[in-house]
């Protein structure tokens, strides 16, 4: 019996090539990183070098309840532990993400801390020098043949 190939899979609200590899191709969806696909891989005993494409519709959408389901990864893996608000371990996915990102940094700049300037000013947040780096839009110290003074 040929297996049915598909040249789109629709996984997690997300347009995948189906040529991708399984491993690749679920990096492909915001909020699942390498570590989360590999167990991931893993747990469901999938082959990581085989097309995404190839997969039937039940595994993906095994594949989708498994990542909506935190408890299936190990606490370390999630992307939202200990939450603010509920106190309870997340992974999120996609807008909830981006959101929640977004909502973190307008928190830093409303209890005026020093990240949250950082950020404000479109400046770097960890400690990097900006000597030479960071420096968009401005001139890095050349001047040019024609506007000497």
């Amino acid at each position: 019996m040929a297996q049915e190939f598909n040249e789109m899979v629709r996984l997690l609200e997300t347009d995948i090539r189906g040529g991708l590899k399984t491993l690749n191709a679920l990096t492909r969806v915001y909020g699942i990183k390498y570590s989360i696909a590999n167990a991931l891989c893993n747990l469901m005993d999938l082959e990581k070098n085989k097309r995404i494409g190839e997969l039937s519709k039940e595994d993906i959408k095994k594949i989708e309840s498994m990542v909506r389901n935190p408890k299936n990864f190990p606490v370390w893996m999630l992307n939202r532990r200990k939450d603010k608000l509920s106190g309870e371990d997340k992974h999120l996915l996609k807008t909830d993400l981006k959101l929640q990102k977004e909502i973190d940094v307008k928190d830093l700049q409303k209890i005026r801390s020093y990240r949250g300037a950082r950020h404000q000013a479109g400046l770097p947040v960890r400690g990097q020098r900006t000597r030479s780096n960071f420096r968009r839009g401005k001139t890095v110290g050349v001047r040019k043949k024609g506007v000497k003074r």
